[in-house]
């Protein structure tokens, strides 16, 4: 394995436990979980719990979330917390509405994939820890404020003309944060009242208690068709996890309607090449990953919907047979044009491992930063747009219907070696969460970079963007001249960005080895890696 080349708060070996979040004090709360000896479901709360609060425009209690739980054993589960489309719903006539009232469609789950997976911990790991102790930090950030962070500011700034006809929001993130102003401290009193709520009654009481009666009030108030029932309804799914051979061990996802089978079949693609043979970061290199990302994505675009209401065999796209013909197909010298819609959408990583080699892989999201731009009346919860990924062409897998879980771009993983955990991983970005999956899963299996170095080396993204809409290959400007030449020689329509664009991801990585623990966040971000 290449060695680190740079030890900071970005990178950090351990011996007894280590977490990566895209916040400080989200990273030290789990840090602190662990010392006191709790497991890494219980470290993964109090993370969860504190990005809640302190990284909002990204994540938070009126979202979805998504698990992947590995014991050191390499028994791999997952939970996976998509909130179901309203039961009555609004009409459209063209499309979806991307904010306001009307993208809010759909239930929020994290909070119950908090919930049952803090009853996993106790059922299968000990867990020892209680519930209101866990969720206590990110009360009291709420309560007596926050710092906010570049990564806030920045989106605040991108989409402060948008901001003022957003329904609650103002009095949350325009007011108290001031947060286009340096030094700003957010206090959020509602939403820590609410997390109070959680925290003394349990987490079904956003679904079913008091707190769940104010928020269907505060977000009817606006105009939505939620009903009580469409929140008692809302329910993760403890699933087995989606897994795949990779070369010498093989990667573990979510099931559909998660585009982690997306990443799978990318990554069966690429098995079938041998990367070795081929330089990293050469244009050859980024060839192979795109025009494996094109095809996986043809199949995603057509076929990946909420199983509970499609026919259609979804997995048939994991067979040998389907990946190989997929491989035979990619020209190694010419690109295959691209048109495809992008799928925009943010979120947080979570990754942890505890003492006994317990591991927790996790995603959080709101959907577009900001999600909705809706708070639900009095409770500070801003909620997620989610809704507005499904589509209204009747014929579409993924078509809006009551009660159907929309399609999720959300796909945190475990790779297993020798039967065990080896890599937890995990990404923001919609669209680009495959693409910088496997990207980085290249760099650590085939070319075994260490954790940092294979987040440092320079990312694509194919496709539109919020800020170009040109259906090209965006690739970070510290690519290797030639590299960039070859690529557009092979017929890649090729865009710069930024070296160290945040637009290439926020990932994080945990690599679990003989000697040790090497946890990474990504240089993009705001994020750390802690051990101890």
């Amino acid at each position: 394995m290449k060695m680190e080349s740079v030890t900071s708060s970005k990178s950090t070996f351990s011996r007894s436990g280590a977490v990566t979040s895209p916040h400080t004090l989200a990273s030290q709360q789990g840090i602190e979980v662990l010392k006191r000896g709790g497991n890494a479901i219980e470290a993964a709360i109090a993370v969860a719990g504190m990005l809640s609060v302190s990284y909002p425009h990204f994540n938070g209690i009126g979202g979805d979330a998504f698990m992947v739980l590995s014991d050191a054993a390499g028994q791999v589960s997952t939970i996976s917390g998509i909130g179901q489309a309203f039961e009555t719903l609004p009409e459209f006539e063209q499309q979806i509405p991307q904010r306001g009232i009307h993208s809010a469609l759909t239930t929020a789950c994290t909070v119950d994939v908090w919930g049952k997976a803090f009853a996993y911990s106790q059922q299968h790991w000990q867990g020892k820890q209680s519930w209101a102790d866990l969720l206590q930090p990110a009360i009291s950030a709420a309560e007596g404020g926050i710092a906010v962070t570049e990564s806030q500011q920045f989106w605040h700034e991108y989409r402060q003309s948008e901001m003022q006809d957003w329904q609650g929001f103002a009095n949350i993130f325009l007011q108290q944060g001031q947060a286009d102003q340096e030094h700003a401290i957010l206090k959020q009193p509602e939403l820590a009242a609410s997390l109070k709520r959680i925290a003394q009654f349990g987490h079904r009481e956003f679904y079913e208690g008091e707190l769940a009666r104010r928020l269907v009030q505060g977000l009817r108030a606006y105009g939505s068709t939620i009903q009580p029932s469409d929140l008692v309804k809302t329910q993760a799914r403890l699933e087995p996890a989606l897994s795949m051979p990779y070369r010498d061990g093989v990667l573990c996802t979510l099931q559909p309607p998660t585009q982690g089978i997306t990443t799978l079949e990318i990554m069966g693609i690429l098995n079938h090449f041998d990367l070795q043979s081929v330089e990293e970061g050469s244009a050859a290199y980024y060839h192979l990953l795109v025009e494996a990302v094109k095809r996986a994505f043809w199949d995603r675009n057509g076929l990946v919907a909420d199983p509970d209401f499609v026919q259609h065999d979804m997995l048939a796209v994991l067979t040998p047979q389907h990946l190989q013909q997929h491989a035979q197909q990619i020209d190694l010298n010419c690109a295959l044009p691209w048109g495809e819609v992008y799928q925009h959408g943010d979120t947080v990583y979570i990754g942890v491992v505890d003492a006994q080699g317990n591991c927790v892989s996790m995603l959080q999201t709101i959907y577009y930063d900001w999600g909705s731009g809706v708070v639900a009346g009095d409770t500070g919860v801003l909620w997620h747009n989610r809704g507005a990924s499904f589509q209204l062409e009747p014929s579409h897998p993924n078509v809006l219907q009551a009660g159907k879980r929309p399609f999720h771009t959300l796909n945190p993983g475990i790779y297993l070696k020798q039967g065990k955990p080896h890599l937890l991983f995990g990404t923001q970005g919609a669209d680009g969460q495959p693409q910088t999956l496997c990207a980085i899963l290249t760099r650590l299996i085939d070319y075994q970079y260490a954790p940092f170095e294979a987040l440092q080396r320079p990312r694509f993204l194919l496709g539109r963007t919020f800020s170009n809409s040109r259906d090209s290959l965006k690739i970070e400007a510290n690519v290797d001249e030639r590299t960039l030449l070859k690529l557009k020689d092979m017929g890649h329509e090729v865009h710069l960005i930024d070296a160290q664009s945040p637009l290439a991801g926020q990932p994080g990585v945990i690599q679990i080895c003989e000697n040790g623990i090497w946890a990474a966040h990504d240089p993009r971000g705001d994020g750390v890696a802690l051990g101890f």
